[in-house]
């Protein structure tokens, strides 16, 4: 005799932990479509420099809060549908490791330092803190190339959005150099 498969404890239509509504995909898929209305709603208030060669200030964040909400209602579908996350099955990934919960701390701790000098220190020189910082948290062995590549990095990305879209970022210990 083989025993009956009860639906209402299996991953199938029936109502049981297949369909709950508490299930932490809903709760991404619902964050993604906060973060993309929150990206598109903040747009609304960035003060555009005639931008008659190519697209202004609003353009990407628009397409990037566009994108997440597309991306979060197909994951809504998804996980409504049935759909569930996957264990990750890449190669370098050991899913039995423990979380390192020292380097997302350093990682928080480091944005949150960006996010204080900002203003103070201007983007250059903040930017540059930050991509280094996270590029030693995160293991890069050669420290001296690391400052290197973040302090063209910082004033690469500071020339483009300043100079490429005209959005006004700050300048702060290097306002009368740039």
């Amino acid at each position: 005799m083989s025993p009956v498969e009860d639906p209402s404890t299996g991953p199938g239509p029936g109502p049981g932990p297949g369909r709950s509504w508490r299930r932490p995909e809903l709760g991404l898929a619902a964050l993604v479509l906060a973060l993309g209305t929150f990206v598109i709603v903040g747009t609304a208030d960035v003060g555009t420099a005639g931008a008659a060669l190519g697209p202004g200030p609003r353009f990407f964040p628009v397409l990037v809060g566009g994108a997440m909400l597309l991306t979060g209602l197909c994951y809504v579908i998804d996980v409504l549908r049935g759909g569930h996350g996957d264990p990750e099955e890449a190669e370098d990934a050991d899913t039995g490791v423990r979380a390192d919960w020292r380097t997302v701390a350093l990682v928080s701790v480091i944005f949150l330092a960006f996010a204080g000098l900002l203003d103070l220190l201007g983007w250059i020189i903040a930017g540059a803190l930050l991509f280094f910082g996270l590029s030693v948290t995160l293991g890069a062995a050669h420290r001296p190339r690391a400052a290197v590549i973040a302090i063209l990095l910082s004033t690469a990305t500071y020339l483009a959005f300043v100079k490429g879209l005209g959005v006004t970022l700050p300048a702060g210990l290097l306002s009368g150099v740039i």
